[in-house]
């Protein structure tokens, strides 16, 4: 796990958007739809659902985001 990538989730949980969030992190809507996708198979679980162009962030996805801020919190205060 590298840190920069869970920097994506909090994005894109922020954002509420593949292409905002992509465009916020400079890297490109693939990377970050691949990175999602392969992060809910791995996780087994669906972080967010999909509304057109708005993804919603699901209960499950929401705890994740939470962990990955205290996670990146301990890191800076490492």
């Amino acid at each position: 796990m590298y840190f920069n990538q869970l920097t994506y989730i909090i994005t894109i949980a922020e954002e509420h958007n593949l292409t905002k969030a992509a465009e916020r992190l400079f890297v490109s809507q693939s990377t970050l739809s691949l990175y999602l996708n392969k992060l809910e198979r791995e996780l087994g679980v669906a972080l967010f659902t999909w509304n057109q162009n708005r993804l919603t962030i699901k209960p499950e996805g929401e705890e994740y985001v939470k962990i990955v801020r205290k996670i990146l919190e301990l890191r800076k205060d490492l």
